[in-house]
């Protein structure tokens, strides 16, 4: 039981981290980066989709993004898509590939990146506190009603401490290491 309580914790805390690195995924550096795609959806086939579900997406050089899609006729749809994105991009094909360059980002946008970056990091660390802030509550009620001894309601509370601290040293660690990547010139 007592087990069961810091797996739920971690298994919070972990899902907070994967969801901001998605997150961090789609934020722009100045290099291509098919992922940053993954925003745009396309009407295709009477539903809306991504469009890696329409074809391949690839990164031949840090300036470029080259869409090779599979039914050649969604080209045109493809295109528009992306213009109406808020990507900021201006693609352009030739009948076969959809090519989308990629542009140096501004200093000022690369600012801009950093503090969303930031932002969503610091929403990140307030997510894996309230799952410490919750656990630790569910800990102490489950002490006054006698479910667990206060020595092992200490020691869990402590761990789920440890836990805390080591995810936000995680999170600070992604923060850094992405803010590398957008001021990389």
């Amino acid at each position: 039981m007592q087990h069961k309580i810091v797996e739920e914790a971690r298994a919070k805390m972990d899902k907070s981290i994967e969801t901001l690195r998605g997150e961090f995924a789609n934020i722009r550096t100045g290099r291509a980066n098919p992922g940053m795609l993954d925003i745009v959806e396309v009407e295709a086939y009477g539903s809306r989709m991504k469009i890696n579900q329409l074809g391949n997406v690839t990164a031949p050089d840090p300036h470029l993004l080259v869409i090779d899609l599979w039914d050649k006729s969604l080209i045109g749809v493809v295109e528009k898509a992306l213009r109406a994105s808020p990507l900021n991009v201006n693609p352009s094909n030739d009948g076969r590939l959809i090519r989308i360059p990629i542009p140096p980002l501004t200093e000022e946008r690369r600012k801009e990146m950093v503090k969303l970056a930031a932002k969503l990091a610091e929403e990140t660390r307030v997510a894996v506190r309230n799952v410490r802030r919750h656990t630790i509550e569910t800990i102490k009620s489950q002490q006054k009603s006698g479910e667990i001894p206060e020595d092992d309601a200490h020691r869990l509370t402590d761990e789920i401490q440890k836990l805390t601290d080591k995810h936000i040293e995680m999170i600070d660690g992604l923060l850094k290491s992405k803010e590398a990547d957008i001021m990389e010139v």
